[in-house]
């Protein structure tokens, strides 16, 4: 693929501009300011700019204009309508992969050295090198491609930062660094893997329907193929990440219980209840049996050596881990969508934290839009009245709405704007190798003497 695309492109190049001659190769590693874990691995300071998961501030966004980058600030991008997954996506992916191959054999963009200084009101040696830098990505008019470090030079960061997932600051913070000198080739190869994903999937659009990506934490209610909510969403960690999957949203349930996994009762719960035999009682957990009879704790094997061969089901309520609401979406992996009584992780940058399930902020919202069919009765006050009574309660949709959890660490929406996310589960190389592996194996098999015998 990449060698179709940079093949493309190889009669425009007119020559490499003095600043990518003098800057480091394109396909040099990134600086050794790049955090670690290869996503958003530290919080930063929160700044005052919009909300975009905030319901009001998403009715209230317009749709961004796309004739220039100074049009399309970086509070318009937060509050963009555009979806992140639509049918039109993997075309303009395509389309992104094709103008960033360009950007490529033109040379790239200038490296911004890892000392250098930025501050408004100060003559930096390195100010025009980064003007350089956000014209080639749009994130810059062209036509202010020299002068001090201004509040325009401020604007294109923050356009560049939410496009890369970073806190609006305006300010040249490390990983914002990190991500200016990521290299245009890797920038290709997300292009490139988040194409193969989309390929690979097949989802009934609907004209409502919900999309999580993984990679930005984030869920987007779409609805006549704009974005009507979005929220911040805790995904899976590491070492337990989130699924990509297609499904249907099938109902919500108020005041869930919570049945533990027997991975997690066999390692997580039986070493809490080695260390302190009461916790089950403190976190209103019980032990039941094959036929949902409950049974002495004390009688059971906690020694995680073997498999459970009992049930741990917590009961409803505040402490409860799935929070006020969970949203039912029937899939192989037994993932879903949920609250949480731990809601200060929503303003955390690095949401990476749960066992594979989605936790959703604000998800009495998304439930009171789900349910909207039926506003008469279900809407949110009566989400939240019914919830106030503390019992459990299983509401189904009159319709059912599709469900898709993506992992695109590369996009672009429908007004032209490339988005990159970084690959936190490192799944972008393994599936490009292996896709290159396939390809290698049928060519051979296709070259090989027996198959063109057979084929005469």
């Amino acid at each position: 693929m990449r060698q179709l695309m940079f093949a493309a492109f190889a009669a425009l190049v007119v020559g490499a501009p003095a600043w990518a001659q003098s800057a480091a190769p394109a396909g040099q590693a990134a600086p050794a300011t790049q955090p670690a874990p290869p996503a958003q691995s530290a919080p930063v300071k929160k700044t005052a700019t919009p909300d975009p998961t905030h319901p009001a501030h998403a009715a209230a966004a317009k749709p961004a204009d796309a004739s220039t980058p100074e049009s399309r600030s970086a509070a318009a991008l937060a509050l963009s309508h555009e979806p992140t997954f639509d049918e039109g996506t993997a075309q303009r992916i395509k389309e992104a992969a094709l103008s960033y191959s360009d950007i490529a054999v033109r040379g790239g963009w200038p490296t911004i050295p890892a000392d250098a200084k930025f501050a408004i009101g100060v003559a930096g040696a390195n100010d025009d090198l980064l003007r350089k830098r956000l014209i080639v990505t749009g994130d810059l008019a062209e036509d202010r491609a020299t002068g001090p470090f201004d509040e325009t030079v401020v604007e294109g960061i923050k356009r560049f930062q939410v496009r890369n997932g970073l806190a609006p600051t305006g300010q040249m913070t490390p990983r914002t660094l990190a991500a200016l000198n990521m290299p245009v080739q890797k920038r290709i190869r997300q292009l490139e893997a988040s194409l193969e994903r989309l390929q690979n999937m097949n989802f009934a659009f609907g004209q409502r329907y919900v999309v999580v990506n993984i990679p930005a934490a984030f869920a987007e209610a779409i609805e006549n193929d704009k974005v009507v909510r979005r929220y911040r969403v805790i995904v899976g960690k590491t070492e337990k990440p989130s699924p990509t999957l297609t499904a249907e949203i099938t109902g919500v349930v108020l005041n869930p219980t919570w049945t533990v996994p027997s991975s997690i009762a066999k390692t997580e719960i039986s070493a809490h209840m080695r260390k302190d035999p009461t916790y089950l009682e403190r976190m209103h957990m019980e032990v039941l049996d094959a036929h949902d009879t409950p049974i002495d704790p004390h009688s059971v094997d906690w020694s995680g050596a073997h498999t459970p061969n009992f049930t741990v089901r917590q009961q409803n309520g505040s402490f409860n881990a799935l929070g006020a609401v969970k949203i039912d979406m029937p899939n192989p992996y037994s993932v879903y969508m949920h609250d949480t009584n731990q809601k200060s992780l929503f303003s955390d940058d690095y949401r990476f934290d749960s066992h594979g399930c989605s936790r959703v902020d604000n998800v009495r919202d998304l439930a009171a839009w789900l349910l909207q069919e039926e506003m008469s009765k279900w809407n949110r006050p009566a989400i939240d009245a019914a919830i106030a009574t503390g019992a459990h309660q299983e509401v189904a949709l009159p319709k059912k709405v599709p469900v898709a959890w993506v992992y695109l660490t590369a996009w672009m929406t429908g007004d032209q704007t490339v988005q990159f996310r970084n690959d936190i589960y490192n799944q972008d190389e393994q599936l490009l190798e292996a896709t290159a592996e396939e390809a290698a194996f049928f060519n051979q098999a296709a070259n090989h003497p027996l198959t063109a015998h057979m084929a005469q």
